[in-house]
């Protein structure tokens, strides 16, 4: 289990279940009975078919011809824009209602930064006629909009955190009260590799299908399963855990995690977890998280909304901490340069959270016959007034 969870919980040095006595039941009950549940042959069909028929995955590994020539490498685009919603996020969605309706669950709550989550988690309650509470920071509300209001039009009760920045870690504070208060009737998907175990190896296994996909696509384009280089963004880490999830026993494989250095790491606006932070416990789990001198959690802050998380999942805490993947930082000029850079070379216009993976190609070197797979992990409709007001179109 070098790279993988352990009995306990544990990546190593992190993971674990900090969580207070009220929420014990809860999460006792989904680690006796998750493993059990998703190697369920039934539960794999009904998973897989969901996948393939409301998703429409696999996904495809586009070569991206005009970046390979800017670059001098051959890059391909692991798509998972194109998935129903927009983003990777209904991967991890699907598998948890999933599983909630195997538990008896009636209710569903989440949280939400970018809304990408939130839309997903509303979009599988309404496929499966559940009642859904999407908590997401009032901040976020006002950048994220057209989210907020397609997560309404699913049937979802939207309801904003007012505490703190008013982001994403308000947004989830607010989320864990709900279910201490509903420990019965409720299941909370988590909607990154975060939190209590057994949720970030839970969310990582449901993520999991994007590296699948991409060894066997490789395959086919390349002649071979593994690239030299695989980059994605990371707030959470959820997108990122699922792309580096079949590659982590690969030593070849150079794995490139891409967090949010804001307005520069040093400038008092960034959530540049892995350069800013340092061990604690966060959310029900320890792993690395930008905290002060006392131990009160930094504020953290990106231009996007679902990077600006003070932690990382304790799974990329332990992958830093062993130097299995590569931590680095974007700030919020190079990712919308990125962005713009991406929709005029290739036609795709990325969510911001993925324009900081494609903005670090600027900062790499790489030889002609080079593989490199970057996750393209949402698209970015839910970023057009953030672009406009930046280039002023």
């Amino acid at each position: 289990m070098k790279y993988g969870v352990n009995e306990q919980g544990y990546y190593g040095d992190f993971g674990g279940a900090y969580i207070p006595e009220m929420l014990y039941p809860n999460v006792e009950e989904l680690r006796q009975q998750y493993a059990k549940v998703i190697n369920d042959p039934d539960f794999k069909a009904e998973y897989d078919g969901l996948l393939r028929d409301y998703v429409g995955r696999p996904s495809p590994l586009y070569h991206a011809k005009r970046y390979s020539e800017k670059y001098g490498a051959n890059l391909f685009f692991k798509r998972e824009d194109l998935n129903h919603t927009g983003s990777h996020k209904i991967n991890n969605a699907i598998g948890q209602i999933l599983l909630a309706i195997r538990l008896g669950k009636k209710r569903i709550i989440a949280e939400t930064g970018a809304g990408q989550h939130g839309v997903a988690t509303a979009t599988v309650c309404a496929l499966k006629g559940i009642e859904c509470v999407v908590y997401m920071g009032e901040v976020d509300m006002e950048r994220q909009a057209p989210n907020v209001s397609r997560m309404k039009m699913l049937g979802a009760k939207v309801i904003p955190a007012t505490s703190g920045s008013k982001t994403l870690k308000d947004a989830t504070n607010e989320a864990m009260r709900d279910w201490i208060n509903n420990p019965v009737d409720t299941h909370y998907i988590i909607g990154s590799v975060v939190g209590p175990y057994p949720y970030p190896d839970m969310v990582a296994q449901f993520q999991s299908v994007i590296s699948f996909e991409t060894r066997k696509q490789l395959l086919q384009k390349t002649g071979s399963e593994l690239p030299q280089y695989v980059l994605a963004c990371v707030g959470g880490g959820s997108n990122a855990m699922g792309m580096f999830y079949h590659f982590l026993d690969d030593q070849a494989v150079n794995l490139i995690a891409v967090e949010a250095a804001g307005q520069g790491v040093n400038s008092g606006h960034s959530a540049a977890t892995t350069f800013l932070g340092r061990e604690g416990v966060l959310h029900g789990s320890r792993t690395i998280l930008m905290q002060t001198e006392d131990g009160q959690v930094v504020e953290p802050y990106s231009i996007s909304a679902g990077l600006d998380y003070p932690g990382i999942g304790p799974q990329h805490a332990h992958l830093y901490k062993i130097k299995r993947a590569q931590y680095v930082s974007i700030t919020d000029d190079e990712a919308l340069q990125a962005g713009l850079l991406c929709s005029q070379l290739e036609g795709i216009i990325p969510a911001i959270e993925t324009a900081h993976a494609l903005a670090y190609l600027e900062k790499m070197t790489f030889k002609a016959d080079d593989n490199v797979v970057i996750c393209i992990s949402g698209r970015g409709d839910k970023d057009l007034s953030t672009y406009i007001k930046y280039f002023n179109f």
